[in-house]
């Protein structure tokens, strides 16, 4: 596939070319978390080899949080960011040229969820961290229902994912990358409720499948973290 989609006014590409570039970025990112922070990854068993899906990561304590997930499938990731990184010179160029596209966190980014649901309309799988943001501590917070949304609006699964160890290995305000271990596993999909073509999502189900969710990606957390130690 070839071709341009946009967001927040700027071209994502989504060339051969750009396929090719996220293979080799994953490569070398899958090298170095193995070496250096050694970690493993279980439960891709349950990463759907093909159609779109959500990817949800839980615990997300480390901007290593985004380079680790792609662990999980060896499929090309599409991303939705803070509009933040992506004005920042360089860092911007490389998180398009990889598939990634800008959402405005304050405020309800109407045309980035646009284009996240064609994403997963074309059959592609969606990072969408549920917390949002950064933080810290063993417990996931309270998860947005941005990716609950998305996947009720798609008819797509959810595949939660927990993160261990990212905390002690790049916390906010660390300069260096410490050697510490890391894990990832992966959980079952998570589906949304049937509906007939042209009915509404309900909040109700939304609301549900973000509970549903949050449980998850607490006991896997916890696993990952358990395996870090």
């Amino acid at each position: 596939m070839s071709e341009a989609v946009t967001g927040q006014g700027a071209s994502v590409p989504v060339s051969a070319a750009s396929r090719r570039f996220y293979r080799v970025v994953r490569v070398v990112f899958m090298a170095f978390f193995r070496s250096w922070l050694r970690m493993s990854v279980s439960g891709t068993e349950h990463v759907p080899t093909e159609g779109g899906f959500v990817l949800a990561p839980g615990g997300h304590r480390s901007i290593l949080d985004t380079g680790v997930v792609a662990g999980a499938t060896p499929r090309m990731l599409r991303y939705m960011g803070a509009e933040t990184y992506f004005a920042i010179p360089g860092l911007g160029w490389f998180l398009r040229s990889v598939g990634g596209f800008p959402v405005e966190r304050a405020v309800t980014d109407r045309a980035a969820l646009r284009l996240a649901e064609q994403v997963l309309a074309d059959g592609e799988p969606l990072v969408v961290f549920p917390e949002a943001t950064r933080y810290s501590g063993p417990v996931v917070q309270p998860l947005k229902e941005g990716a609950a949304f998305l996947a009720c609006r798609a008819g797509v699964p959810i595949v939660p994912v927990g993160i261990g160890g990212a905390e002690a290995a790049w916390p906010k305000g660390a300069k260096f990358i410490r050697p510490r271990r890391m894990a990832i596993v992966v959980g079952p999909p998570l589906y949304p409720p049937s509906r007939e073509p042209g009915e509404r999502v309900k909040r109700s189900a939304i609301r549900s499948l973000t509970e549903e969710l949050h449980g998850e990606l607490q006991s896997l957390f916890d696993q990952a973290e358990a395996l870090t130690r």
